[in-house]
């Protein structure tokens, strides 16, 4: 399986709610950060979570976002930042997400 991403590519999280189980976390829809790394691909856990086979395999990335972005008051430094485990479905590039 080919990475979509790469290290360095800004990344915008989807905004979505589906119902069930939701591996990516509601803090970060709608954000954009940056790869860190390309982890590799693993069975979708969103399909592992409904005894499904978890196929196809999903690209996992870690995606740095700065705590501003997440948290508008955000009062500690301007370099901090947080890096989320998020799976390949859940992103656009930050460009078409926008």
């Amino acid at each position: 399986m080919t990475a979509r991403y790469s290290v360095g590519d800004k990344v915008r999280v989807r905004r979505a709610d589906p119902p069930g189980h939701v591996r990516t976390p509601t803090f970060i829809r709608g954000h954009a950060g940056t790869v860190t790394k390309v982890v590799g691909s693993f069975a979708n856990p969103e399909e592992l979570a409904y005894g499904r086979p978890g196929t196809p395999k999903q690209t996992l990335y870690w995606v740095q976002f700065p705590q501003t972005e997440l948290w508008p008051d955000y009062q500690g430094g301007l370099k901090d930042t947080s890096v989320v485990d998020v799976y390949e479905s859940w992103l656009d590039s930050a460009e078409e997400g926008a």
